[in-house]
């Protein structure tokens, strides 16, 4: 497995921590099957299924709120390509594309066919695979480059062009009076193929808001599918996005999709805040890879709107396969899944603080808002270390079938700490532990309290340990 592959998991897990299912209430000798989703509530413990609500959940006021109501479109395949460490041949590029479709996105947005004959030549490839996923390309507002976009078989064409001041003096140099004119040309033809078609203006948080609203009516009323808006350079806040989106669905009656870039890292929040105010669409890339530092991720979206409403998301998405897509993508760039990467990072689901460890032994809801066993991915307490607290040891006594007091296992608890205190201790080392000290309960030769006896069994332990290699 490359380096950069995490397989949800901890780096060296089998050593420093304990796997914990979703057995919620252990400690208090509660195994309800309702416990792990339905923590107690109140001072008498008690709460009924009608009191409960996930407090992200969208407002029943919020009615243009589409949070549980939107489309992906995954532009891995496009924006991805401008990633500076990307280079994606065919094989690769399907692979991803069959993975993104058995993942469940709705959208597939490649690299405009325009491109290069390669480039062409790979969206007719993907265009024949017989994918769920609907086919789209993505192409400049220009009539040569729509001819050749509806000639590769795919289900929809993306139109963009430059609105802001910045990009019509220093890119294409075009008027809003040309680009108006040039957005209805392209647009009725690629209609009149009998396929989606999208305008969206480039750079529109920058651009003056009488001439997006003036373009938008204006190819809203000739029957684009979707207007689109797109956060370029990646300057927005998640007021702007509200007020600009819901400023849109006001003048349209089409679709709207929002295309955000994360410089100032504001892509998930932005993405989230636009569903809010009645955007239908996001485009998402895996790892959030794109140009410079990439747009709205997959997994970071995706967990955001599972926390606000898992039963919806889950429905939609193949959860499981989250890990595999981002190891995929991770390996054809050559980079590291983060550490810190919602859902997949290798500590996305580690606890480690004692007060943290009982709690989640308890319920893992106290703790977590995401639950990893719908992403196929273990939680994970980590024990061998000086914050550690006799509730998560208790865990791993049980798991290894030893039979210790509450007393007895915090003893062993504070021998832990203390030796954490030296250098941080293998899980090897922790269960080597717990087994000198059942062993010595058992025999009579130790009892609670009595340090030096303990350091001796211990130092016996590695002696015989030693003698036997």
């Amino acid at each position: 497995m490359c380096s950069h592959q995490t397989g949800g998991v901890p780096p060296d897990s089998s050593q420093d921590m304990v796997a914990v299912g979703d057995t919620p209430n252990r400690l208090n000798g509660h195994h309800g099957p309702n416990s792990a989703t339905h923590p107690p509530n109140g001072a008498n413990g008690h709460s009924s299924a009608k009191e409960r609500r996930n407090p992200y959940a969208p407002r029943a006021s919020d009615f243009l709120n589409n949070v549980s109501n939107f489309k992906i479109i995954e532009s891995t395949l496009r924006e991805g390509e401008q990633f500076a460490n990307a280079f994606f041949d065919t094989e690769t590029k399907i692979a991803i594309a069959k993975a993104l479709d058995k993942f469940g996105v709705e959208y597939l947005e490649l690299t405009s066919p325009a491109a290069s004959e390669q480039s062409r030549r790979d969206c007719e490839a993907i265009c024949k695979l017989g994918l769920n996923a609907k086919i789209l390309t993505h192409i400049r507002c220009h009539m040569d480059d729509a001819r050749i976009a509806v000639e590769t078989g795919v289900d929809g064409v993306d139109v963009v062009i430059g609105t802001s001041s910045f990009l019509r003096e220093f890119s294409h140099g075009k008027d809003m009076t040309y680009i108006t004119k040039a957005a209805i040309e392209v647009i009725n033809f690629v209609k009149s193929k009998g396929i989606e078609v999208r305008f969206s203006t480039e750079d529109s948080f920058r651009s003056d808001l009488v001439d997006l609203l003036s373009i938008y009516q204006t190819v809203d009323k000739i029957g684009v599918d979707r207007v689109g808006i797109a956060d370029t350079v990646g300057c927005a806040n998640p007021r702007q996005v509200y007020e600009l989106v819901r400023t849109l669905r006001g003048v349209v009656a089409c679709d709207i999709e929002i295309h955000l870039h994360n410089d100032t890292g504001m892509a998930i929040a932005n993405a989230y805040t636009a569903l809010e105010a009645g955007a239908t669409h996001i485009d998402t890339s895996v790892l959030g890879i794109g140009e410079r530092v990439g747009i709205t991720p997959l997994g970071g979206l995706v967990a955001c709107l599972y926390a606000a409403n898992p039963d919806y998301v889950k429905s939609k998405y193949n959860l499981g396969m989250l890990r595999e897509i981002e190891n995929l993508v991770a390996e054809a760039v050559e980079v590291n899944v983060p550490f810190s990467n919602p859902i997949t990072g290798y500590v996305a689901f580690t606890h480690k603080a004692g007060i943290h460890a009982k709690a989640i032994l308890n319920n893992p809801s106290t703790y977590e808002i995401l639950k990893p066993e719908d992403f196929g991915l273990t939680r994970y307490v980590s024990i061998g270390h000086r914050l550690t607290g006799w509730n998560a040891v208790k865990s791993r006594v049980e798991q290894l079938g030893l039979e210790l007091t509450d007393a007895e296992i915090k003893d062993a608890t504070a021998k832990i700490k203390e030796l954490a205190d030296v250098r941080t201790q293998s899980m090897d080392d922790v269960d080597s532990l717990l087994r000198v000290y059942h062993s010595g309960i058992q025999s009579g030769a130790l009892e609670v309290g009595q340090k030096e006896a303990l350091d001796r069994l211990l130092q016996e332990h590695r002696a015989a340990q030693l003698a036997a290699e």
